[in-house]
């Protein structure tokens, strides 16, 4: 397993469907990677350059595949990742705002 720091540019007028899909549970279930990619998407962050982004647990070659097939590609574009230990990517971007406001 590896994790991985996530950043990307939101598609602008899709990101109110991707709240709401993550607030109505559909990415939760997906196999085998909806647990972990639900997790990151609620706490992903908005850095000031308008970017987003969250650490991800991924096990696809190359990374992200089959969470860039049924579901970052139709919210992001630009995707790019960079490996990092457990944790670290989260403690890297901590101090910025969360994604979804509560």
């Amino acid at each position: 397993m590896a994790h991985y720091l996530v950043k990307a540019q939101p598609v602008p007028d899709k990101l109110e469907e991707l709240r709401q899909r993550l607030e109505r549970g559909e990415i939760f279930p997906m196999r085998p990677f909806g647990s972990a990619l639900d997790y990151s998407l609620k706490n992903a962050r908005q850095a000031e350059d308008g970017w987003i982004v969250w650490e991800e647990e991924d096990y696809c070659r190359p990374p992200l595949a089959m969470e860039r097939a049924a579901v970052l590609d139709d919210y992001f574009t630009n995707l790019t990742v960079e490996k990092v230990a457990e944790g670290e990517g989260w403690s890297q971007i901590q101090a910025l705002p969360p994604l979804w406001q509560q």
